[in-house]
């Protein structure tokens, strides 16, 4: 066990944001733990990966207890595991709900929770949320009645949160993306997901690491919900 450098757990790693993520906090000089339902293993002494459902609170106990065993210490929580499911709200089913509302926030409960009290013990720490712009900003062509409902559950939670340890040295931080270029957008959507943000393009992977990655660097930050979105929670355009 090696208390020398920082300690990252990152949620959602395997892919997209979280693998760059991943690759991000690396490059900075920190021990990593990655999760993901399905994430592999990597040979590099200084990566962790763990596989499992986070929305399960045993999952996230075994996250956080093995980043204390490998490498002494939680600084940074990335809440990154999400997922989107975009229908007209009487469209919605039980199912829908259930999976979004497992992920989303069950998924942000229980390893915040088990986080907060390492941070508590080690004097300090610092959380990030992923959410979503259009917490702020809905769109009329993106129905997102359950990305809204439970994603701004984390917007709101972040501001609670910022306010109730910021006297214990922990800051709880948001960035809020707009749609980002990953392979989940098929080649032939991007033209018509660029329109949907007034910069007329699309966000990359790296500029949402890059938010990420001046948060964990700012220790007078707390509170905050940065918006990665090329303008779109401005308002209309």
């Amino acid at each position: 066990m090696s208390t020398e450098h920082k300690t990252v757990v990152i949620t959602g790693a395997s892919q997209g944001i979280g693998a760059g993520l991943v690759r991000g906090f690396l490059d900075r000089g920190y021990r990593v733990v990655a999760n993901s339902r399905s994430i592999e293993p990597v040979d590099s002494p200084d990566v962790l990966t763990i596989a499992g459902d986070i929305s399960e609170p045993a999952v996230a106990e075994r996250v956080i207890q093995s980043a204390i065993a490998k490498f002494g210490r939680v600084d940074t929580l990335v809440n990154n595991a999400g997922i989107f499911v975009a229908k007209p709200f009487t469209e919605y089913t039980e199912a829908d709900f259930a999976r979004v509302l497992s992920v989303n926030v069950s998924g942000f409960f229980h390893i915040s929770q088990r986080a907060v009290r390492q941070m508590l013990q080690q004097g300090g720490g610092h959380i990030v949320n992923l959410t979503t712009s259009l917490v702020r900003q809905p769109m009329k062509g993106v129905p997102s009645a359950l990305a809204s409902l439970t994603k701004g559950g984390l917007d709101a939670v972040t501001r609670s949160l910022a306010i109730e340890y910021a006297d214990k040295n922990i800051r709880v931080n948001a960035v809020a993306p707009g749609i980002i270029q990953t392979p989940m957008h098929a080649p032939e959507t991007h033209n018509f997901l660029a329109g949907l943000h007034p910069v007329g393009r699309m966000g990359t992977v790296q500029e949402v690491v890059n938010a990420i990655l001046y948060l964990d660097s700012a220790p007078f930050v707390t509170g905050e919900t940065l918006h990665i979105d090329g303008g779109a929670h401005a308002g209309r355009w």
